[in-house]
């Protein structure tokens, strides 16, 4: 969900930035001539490592996430009843969506209820539940959470993310070093390379954030196939549930004595952003809920 966003994004700038260093520091700038900027030749290398770090950043995502929040993965062969069950209830759905296999399946500890799926490809892709929605959902409930992440996995939604942010990174890239080489004409010529990188560096980050409103666009509207897909997977009934679960949620945030994280709060899905609408990777959950509830095509 947004997690799933979130942390595919702060790896991407992180790659882009790496990028940007080992390039200048081994002198990969082809596209700058006696004359200054070859336009086209910049734009070729900007396309070319824009979308390798998107898909760099895809490539390890699942790694990324298990790192980073402490996800545990579900041995089927060795695990406790509740896991073979969640185990089996993601085995049920990836087989229904046509999915190769199903994806690997983890479990991190966190009050939030919070679900995700990532992963560089459909054979390849992780579902990962938090402790708190396992604790706090019914059964009902937490089949729809886990049918709309398998309808993710289903769509292709991490690819297809990927290809929107290669293009956002290219933009990113190409402008970022036009700027740059315009601000390091008022430098001395000694230390115009440092200059220049640095800006670079700099612009890229907040270059990349404005064009995180693009990918947060394309996000909103993913999740409404999504819940769709997950209506038709784990019936409307299941997915109308569990957004209204995660709607609950929000309004009576945690069990009274605990407290969520104000480093994860901005960004889960059952709460709304502290951010401007614009940057909201999910649609308000009233809005998702009404458009389901207007769907007449799915039971």
């Amino acid at each position: 969900m947004a997690k799933r966003i979130f942390l595919f994004l702060l790896v991407n700038i992180l790659v882009m930035v790496t990028i940007t260093i080992v390039t200048s520091v081994l002198g990969v700038n082809h596209y700058m001539s006696a004359k200054g900027i070859n336009y086209s030749s910049l734009m070729i290398f900007c396309l070319i490592w824009g979308f390798g770090g998107a898909f760099i950043s895809l490539a390890i995502s699942r790694w990324v996430a298990k790192f980073s929040m402490g996800i545990t993965a579900i041995n089927p062969e060795n695990c406790t009843p509740e896991e073979k069950n969640l185990y089996n209830r993601v085995a049920k759905l990836a087989q229904k969506a046509g999915l190769p296999n199903t994806p690997e399946v983890g479990i991190y500890e966190s009050p939030d209820l919070n679900a995700f799926a990532t992963g560089p490809s459909k054979s390849r892709s992780l579902v990962a539940v938090s402790s708190g929605l396992l604790q706090r959902m019914d059964s009902h409930e937490i089949e729809g959470v886990l049918a709309h992440e398998i309808s993710h996995i289903a769509n292709g939604d991490m690819v297809t993310m990927t290809l929107v942010q290669g293009v956002v990174n290219a933009f990113v890239m190409f402008f970022a070093r036009i700027i740059a080489f315009a601000t390091t004409q008022f430098v001395k010529e000694d230390i115009r390379p440092l200059v220049n990188i640095v800006v670079v560096i700099v612009l890229e980050i907040l270059l990349s954030i404005l064009g995180s409103i693009a990918v947060a666009w394309f996000s909103r509207k993913r999740e409404f196939k999504a819940d769709l897909g997950g209506a038709q997977l784990a019936g409307k009934s299941s997915m109308i549930s569990a957004l209204a679960a995660l709607q609950r949620a929000y309004e009576n945030p945690l069990p009274e004595g605990e407290e969520t994280p104000k480093s994860i709060a901005a960004f889960k899905i059952s709460n709304k952003s502290s951010f401007l609408e614009i940057f909201s990777t999910h649609p308000p959950l009233e809005v998702r809920i009404q458009a389901l509830k207007q769907n007449n095509q799915i039971m």
